[in-house]
């Protein structure tokens, strides 16, 4: 007997580590909105929770922390436009565009005001969201986030090296859909977002900010974004780069929800 329960109890378990976020048509969903095939992802039950990824990633980034919020929530992950398996025609690309994109999706979805977890362009898009759409947001926890594009809140070896990039592809006329994407969203975290730090004092969804020590976005912009906030709380995560939510997961996990939870 000892025996089979042990084979019950890690069936759930392999299961779970072989959910393909991100390409999981049992999960999958597309929504037209906005001339754009926007696909997302839902998983778990309960009031509504949007995951929102950074630059050039997918549903997939968060494969990690989507079974433990889902046994709180109803998860909503999202391709944002250009990115993963949603699909965009246009050929400019804005955080209001996404930030109006979230917004027409949970007017689809007839959710009402929604939890948010935004990681990088994530984080921004959450920003966008709490100025144009407040009524959407119940709280939301953003990290590795920055308001506006220059050397006190990008390494300006990464600027010079967006900068490069993006010369090289505007010279070339034959690019394939993919490279099309790419200069896109590499446009975009060349030039947006370019908000004051006052733009954010208007902003009245509860935010919990989160920074690693050591992360791509210098921590004083990160605590910049946190003074501007006004229901804000602050979280650098010691020992961690950009990717807090996965170096961290167990941590991040807890402090997300607890921020969630809190009155």
């Amino acid at each position: 007997m000892r025996f089979s329960f042990l084979i019950l109890a890690l069936v759930p378990i392999f299961t779970l580590a072989q959910i393909p976020y991100g390409n999981n048509p049992a999960a999958g969903h597309y929504c037209n909105t906005r001339g754009v095939k926007l696909y997302y992802e839902v998983y778990g039950r309960g009031e509504p929770l949007l995951l929102a990824h950074g630059n050039g990633g997918s549903i997939a980034a968060f494969k990690g922390i989507i079974p433990f919020f889902a046994q709180y929530y109803k998860v909503i992950a999202v391709d944002t436009r250009a990115h993963g398996k949603s699909v965009d025609p246009a050929d400019s690309l804005s955080f209001e565009m996404i930030a109006d994109d979230f917004s027409a999706l949970l007017d689809s979805l007839h959710t009402g005001p929604a939890y948010f977890i935004g990681w990088s362009d994530g984080g921004i898009d959450g920003v966008g969201i709490a100025m144009r759409h407040p009524e959407k947001l119940k709280k939301m926890a953003i990290t590795g986030a920055n308001i506006f594009v220059d050397s006190t809140a990008l390494p300006a070896d990464v600027i010079r090296d967006m900068e490069a990039d993006t010369r090289k592809m505007h010279a070339r006329s034959n690019l394939s859909a993919k490279e099309k994407a790419e200069l896109k969203y590499n446009d975009l975290d060349l030039y947006q977002p370019q908000w004051k730090a006052t733009d954010l004092d208007k902003i009245s969804t509860p935010t919990l900010v989160i920074g690693g020590d050591h992360d791509l976005i210098p921590v004083p912009h990160t605590v910049l974004i946190w003074q501007h906030i006004p229901k804000a709380w602050l979280w650098i995560v010691p020992h961690s780069g950009h990717a807090t939510l996965i170096e961290h997961r167990d941590e991040f996990e807890k402090n997300v929800l607890t921020f969630f939870q809190s009155k």
